[in-house]
């Protein structure tokens, strides 16, 4: 019984095979029919949880972001003398980076092709300058 099945898939996890089969085939290169086949579920049954292809890519792409700016939120980034926090910075991104990769490679493939993408890109750039 598909029922079932369907039930199991949550915003979360629909958004972990997105990311995987986007990572895989390219933003670009996915249609909703290779998610659904992806993830075992119906179009309709992914619609039911997101409006489409470029909300998942926004909710992705903002993990990875959020994870980022967060770093430069902790007192060790603004902190100490101007060496520790660099080195501080430094480490804690690379940790964001390594415990969110998929998130993190997806946002660093972004092109500026979609509205989403162009709104990743000024954020990356705004995380950078920051």
């Amino acid at each position: 019984m598909t029922t079932a099945k369907r039930d199991t898939y949550t915003p979360e996890t629909l958004l972990t095979v997105a990311v995987r089969v986007f990572n895989e085939r390219g933003y670009d290169g996915t249609s909703m029919e290779h998610l659904s086949k992806a993830a075992g579920i119906s179009k309709s049954s992914i619609y039911h949880h997101v409006a489409g292809k470029e909300e998942l890519l926004r909710r992705a792409v903002s993990r990875a972001i959020d994870g980022l700016f967060a770093v430069l939120d902790e007192p060790g980034a603004s902190r100490g003398r101007a060496i520790e926090r660099v080195e501080y910075v430094t480490r804690r991104t690379v940790e964001v980076l390594m415990a969110e990769l998929p998130y993190v490679t997806l946002l660093l493939r972004v092109r500026g092709n979609t509205k989403t993408e162009r709104w990743a890109m000024e954020r990356r750039r705004e995380f950078d300058q920051r």
